[in-house]
């Protein structure tokens, strides 16, 4: 059987080698790219991300890459896992700017606000932290342990959909930290830095 290729979504944001080096070491073979005829080819994709949301949105479009995603993802049904930003992407749109996001999801990207809670954290939320999945979510199926993952984010998405909440997790309060509707996963935690967690999730996308 031939194996699929990963395509790695580059758009100037994120952490592609450690995605790739990761892929790699689990013994898939994946590409970066930001070639819109291999995006329209590709049977599996990753959207990562680092950043702010309006810059991202608008290199995705200095690009030509948003109706090729669409067309890929919500016609051909193609898997795709967003990351970080990549995630937050997926969602209607960011209070941290005032672009359209891509919308494959009806969640919004919200900011960290513990306003005058005693308990008021610094902001972004960086760290390790342990998150619980939700449902049949296809990327923990067989995970026993409790999970962990890294994480270094100022904004959050707020799904209006529970169906669609793969995972949470706690900062302050409780927050999505994943998202998952047919082919479409999204992942606000760094699964390419978060160890034995992030094998066995990525490990799992690889073979969905």
């Amino acid at each position: 059987m031939k194996k699929s290729v990963i395509s790695i979504v580059d758009y100037g944001q994120g952490n592609l080698g450690s995605i790739r080096n990761m892929l790699h070491f689990l013994g898939f073979d994946s590409q970066i790219t930001s070639d819109v005829q291999a995006i329209a080819t590709a049977e599996k994709l990753i959207l990562p991300g680092v950043g702010a949301f309006d810059t991202a949105m608008r290199e995705l479009e200095k690009r030509n890459l948003p109706d090729t995603l669409h067309r890929r993802v919500v016609e051909d049904k193609v898997p795709i896992l967003g990351i970080c930003l990549g995630a937050q992407l997926m969602t209607r749109g960011s209070e941290e700017g005032e672009r359209a996001g891509l919308g494959w999801f009806d969640a919004e990207t919200v900011r960290f606000d513990f306003g005058k809670d005693d308990r008021k954290l610094p902001i972004p939320n960086i760290g390790w932290r342990p998150v619980k999945a939700h449902g049949d979510s296809d990327l923990m199926q067989g995970w026993h342990d409790p999970a962990k993952f890294y994480f270094v984010h100022s904004y959050y998405m707020r799904s209006n959909d529970p169906s669609n909440i793969a995972f949470t997790s706690s900062y302050g309060h409780d927050f999505v930290a994943g998202m998952q509707c047919d082919n479409i996963y999204s992942a606000q935690f760094h699964p390419e830095k978060s160890h034995k967690f992030g094998m066995h999730l990525m490990r799992s996308f690889a073979n969905v």
